[in-house]
């Protein structure tokens, strides 16, 4: 081999090299916003004593993995209680309207998105719908 061979070999062998640890940071900071959280298929009693806190608004409770709460005229939210950071139990703060993490501060919007972290991951968001006092949470 010769000088000349020698230095397209040795470029080829570079430029491979670049490419192959450029697609593998970049697939390093594609980040997955599959919302993480169990299925869910439910109802909740409004009148029972165990589930009437939610005709308050600001009020929550937690059933199958699942925070339900309540956030003002008969607007009811759902969505995964596991902190997708650390798996923590969110809570509801009616104020702000968002699920916060205590352990760490991850906050969520009321449909689960992350505001900021250190979770990166989204709550599963679920479907509720109100008829009477039965309140059903999907997803």
């Amino acid at each position: 081999m010769n000088r000349r061979e020698l230095l397209k070999a040795s470029c080829a062998f570079c430029g491979l090299g670049l490419v192959a640890s450029s697609s593998l940071l970049e697939s390093c900071t594609k980040i997955n916003d599959t919302p993480v959280g169990p299925s869910a298929n439910f109802t909740l009693d409004l009148a029972s004593a165990a589930y009437s806190v939610l005709l308050n608004a600001g009020r929550y409770v937690y059933k199958n993995g699942v925070i339900v709460a309540n956030t003002g005229q008969e607007n009811f939210v759902a969505v995964s209680q596991t902190c997708t950071h650390q798996g923590c139990t969110v809570q509801y703060d009616n104020s702000t309207q968002h699920f916060i993490c205590p352990c760490h501060g991850g906050t969520y919007d009321k449909n689960g998105q992350v505001l900021y972290g250190p979770p990166i991951y989204p709550l599963k968001n679920y479907k509720t719908s109100l008829s009477g006092n039965t309140l059903t949470i999907s997803g």
